[in-house]
């Protein structure tokens, strides 16, 4: 039986809401708000049918340019 390896965080392409409050220390409501403001310009969202997906590169770009969250 072969032992399944999980993805580091910092490794993975997409989050949960719960690994990217985890991962970023932002809390899982204030991600869910940066989730319902940012849905339609798709800058680091990503839905894949009713499971929410943050895209870390992308979520980290948009923290480097914003000063307040």
């Amino acid at each position: 039986m072969s032992k399944i390896e999980k993805v580091p965080l910092w490794e993975k392409y997409v989050l949960t809401v719960f690994e990217a409050a985890e991962y970023f220390n932002i809390g899982e409501k204030k991600i869910r708000f940066l989730i319902n403001e940012h849905l339609r310009d798709n800058t680091f969202v990503l839905v894949n049918g009713t499971k929410t997906l943050i895209i870390r590169k992308k979520f980290e770009e948009f923290l480097d340019k914003v000063t307040e969250i």
